[in-house]
């Protein structure tokens, strides 16, 4: 049991009362953080591996250069990336994961797992769904 908001108590195991404990604020932050069209993927891309700009361009389908520039400025900020930059002429820029966002990778991939196993049920049932709240005429 953990108390809720208005002073009640919610049943379930304490890990779900770890995602109400601050009124959600952690996990809508890191939601906020990871969930958006691009970061995961480029975590996902520079897992093991550090590349430049250009090299993670082409590792990630259909990022714009303006987005893949944004992503990465938000996850440096974060601390997720790491930026690198080389005294060269022309300077040689590099972006890694951080050893925090390498604790990440787990949790992201158990995410991925769980999206590639019930997917199949929610596509189902948001055509029931669609079907069933469907304006007469339509």
């Amino acid at each position: 049991m953990c108390a809720d908001i208005t002073g009640g108590t919610l049943s379930g195991s304490e890990d779900v009362c770890l995602i109400r404990g601050d009124q959600g604020r952690a996990i809508r932050a890191l939601l906020d953080r990871i969930a958006d069209k691009w970061a995961l993927l480029i975590i996902a891309t520079l897992h093991h591996q550090r590349l430049r700009f250009t090299g993670l361009q082409r590792h990630i389908p259909g990022i714009s250069q303006r987005m893949l520039s944004l992503t990465l400025r938000k996850l440096e900020r974060d601390g997720l990336v790491i930026r690198t930059v080389h005294a060269e002429v022309p300077p040689r820029v590099e972006y890694e994961l951080s050893d925090l966002a390498t604790t990440l990778i787990p949790h992201a991939i158990a995410l991925a797992n769980w999206a590639i196993e019930h997917n199949p049920d929610i596509d189902a049932r948001r055509a029931a769904y669609d079907q069933q709240h469907r304006e007469p005429g339509a």
